[in-house]
C-alpha cells in the first residue's frame, strides 16, 4: 500500500502546490523512502518528481481497467529495473523495485509503479480514481469494503451531494 499511496500524495501535492523540498520531503519519509536529506531534494530532483507525477496522474484518470492496466505498464518499463523479495528491519516479506544504490528518483519512480501494480492487481485494476466532485483534481486510492469510492474524502462527497440538492 505504501507506493500506491505515495502515487497518489504526490499527485494531489501537485494539485495543491507548493512544489518544493518542504512539501515532498514529508510525503517521501512516511513512505520510507532514504536519503531525503539535506541536498537530496534539488531543483533536478524536483523537476523529475514532478515530470514523473504528471505520468502517475494518468494512471488515476484512465477511464477503465484496460487503459489503467496499460497505463501501469508504461510505468512499470520506466520505472522499475529488478525485482526483490527483502525482509529488513522488522518488517514483514515485502518486495523492493529499486536498489538502494538507485538515484532518488528511480527509487520513487519503482517504488510508486511497483505499487500501483500491486495494488491494481488486487483490486483487478479498479479503485483508483479522481474525485467525481466538479471542481475537484484530487485522485483517490479505494480502499472500502465495497470498492465504491467516487471521491478523495467525504467532505467532497458531502459537499458534492449538497450541490446536486440545490440545483434540484
Amino acid at each position: 500500500m505504501i507506493g500506491v499511496r505515495l502515487a497518489a500524495a504526490l499527485v494531489d501535492l501537485a494539485v495543491d502546490g507548493p512544489w518544493g523540498p518542504e512539501a515532498v520531503r514529508p510525503l517521501l519519509r512516511a513512505s520510507f523512502v532514504h536519503d531525503v536529506d539535506g541536498d537530496a531534494l534539488s531543483p533536478a530532483v524536483l523537476d523529475g518528481l514532478a515530470s514523473w507525477t504528471r505520468s502517475l496522474r494518468a494512471v488515476f484518470e484512465a477511464p477503465g481497467p484496460l487503459d489503467r492496466a496499460d497505463r501501469i505498464n508504461d510505468l512499470l518499463d520506466a520505472g522499475v529495473r529488478r525485482v526483490r523479495l527483502a525482509v529488513h528491519d522488522d518488517l514483514p516479506p515485502h518486495l523492493h523495485f529499486a536498489d538502494t544504490e538507485d538515484d532518488l528518483v528511480q527509487r520513487v519512480r519503482a517504488l510508486t509503479a511497483g505499487g500501483l501494480a500491486i495494488f491494481a492487481v488486487e483490486a483487478e485494476a479498479g479503485r483508483l480514481g479522481v474525485c467525481a466532485r466538479p471542481g475537484c483534481a484530487h485522485v483517490y486510492v479505494d480502499t472500502s469494503k465495497n470498492g465504491r469510492r467516487a471521491y478523495c474524502t467525504a467532505t467532497c462527497g458531502n459537499t458534492h451531494a449538497v450541490q446536486r440538492r440545490r440545483a434540484r
